[in-house]
């Protein structure tokens, strides 16, 4: 067995705790999917870590909280800039309407791949950018517009309770409704996001932001690869006839 196919292994077996094959066996409704959007709200903590402990205390991938924060910048308070907000917004919206355009008539899984790669070098050209001293101004603007893209391309693809970013409507959903499979996924989604901030608060606090950053743009490359290689995969379909009577 290759590597890659052993990593597939690995992928398709994470996928299936999170939505269980049917009676017949095989892949999940989303196939390795799920896999990766884990992967992706891992690095949105990351991220968020990033902007908010060393960048004006900016949300570029939580716009609720940056939405808040441009509310309390406007009220007064100096430790906020209503400015890097204002941006992160713009940022994050021009991100997202470029990544709808780019995905009209294709295939929502067919787009993960070159969205993500673009969102790698987005988060490698703000690692470059704070290595060359760069202000705060200008990596906001590009972590919020690989953000963008993210969120249009995880909306797109309608997985159920992996949004990758936002946990407000998840942890709802864990405390109101009974325990099932769905709530697997919940728990997931909001353990992961925690372990991504935990991570990039470590990175940032004590290593400075580019350890962080650049542990983003690794993750986000094999996220990018993982869904490319999930894409060329041919598909299989029951023969003619195979249906029911």
């Amino acid at each position: 067995m290759t590597a890659g196919a052993a990593r597939r292994g690995i992928l398709h077996r994470l996928a299936g705790l999170l939505f269980p094959p049917g009676p017949r066996g095989g892949s999940g409704p989303h196939g390795v999917l799920p896999a990766l959007l884990v992967a992706l709200t891992f690095v949105s903590g990351v991220v968020d870590a990033v902007s908010y402990l060393g960048l004006d205390h900016t949300f570029v991938a939580n716009m609720t909280g940056n939405v808040a924060f441009l509310g309390f910048a406007l009220a007064g308070d100096r430790q906020l800039s209503a400015t890097a907000s204002l941006l992160a917004l713009g940022a994050f919206l021009a991100g997202a309407t470029a990544a709808g355009r780019l995905r009209r008539g294709r295939e929502p899984a067919r787009t993960f791949a070159p969205l993500v790669s673009a969102q790698a070098a987005l988060v490698a050209g703000a690692l470059a950018l704070s290595a060359g001293g760069a202000g705060a101004l200008p990596v906001v603007g590009l972590l919020a517009l690989g953000m963008g893209l993210q969120n249009a391309v995880v909306l797109r693809l309608g997985v159920p309770d992996l949004t990758t970013t936002v946990v407000t409507r998840t942890l709802t959903g864990l405390a109101a409704d009974p325990w099932d499979r769905a709530s697997v996924r919940r728990a997931v989604s909001v353990a992961v996001l925690f372990c991504g901030a935990l991570a990039g608060g470590l990175l940032t606090i004590h290593h400075g932001s580019r350890w962080a950053l650049a542990l983003a743009a690794v993750l986000l490359l094999g996220i990018a690869l993982a869904g490319a290689l999930r894409a060329a995969e041919p598909r299989h379909r029951p023969p003619t006839g195979a249906g029911p009577p």
